[in-house]
């Protein structure tokens, strides 16, 4: 996730043993997007696994991130996506 050219790449990573929610943004992105916006993807995020809404949570989050991506590094012809949007689970 760190070896895009703007520096913008972002990890949503969900612990599931302690039911946590975390986003990490490469400093590309970080300079624009404050900690407060990420907070609040993450808690809507735990709210819906919370209330056993796995996919939608998920899904919901995943926007919540493009949009704000979209928003601070609009797209270009020139802009390709350097990252596989495949999840990974890690065991």
């Amino acid at each position: 996730m760190w070896d895009t050219a703007e520096n913008t790449g972002v990890l949503v990573y969900v612990q599931w043993v302690d039911r946590r929610v975390e986003i990490v943004a490469d400093r590309g992105i970080a300079a624009r997007v404050g900690q407060t916006e990420w907070n609040g993807i993450c808690r809507a995020m735990e709210a819906a696994f919370r209330a056993r809404q796995y996919e939608q949570g998920a899904v919901d989050a995943v926007a919540a991130v493009g949009a704000l991506l979209a928003k601070h590094f609009p797209a270009r012809h020139n802009n390709p996506n350097e990252l596989s949007d495949r999840p990974v689970l890690l065991r």
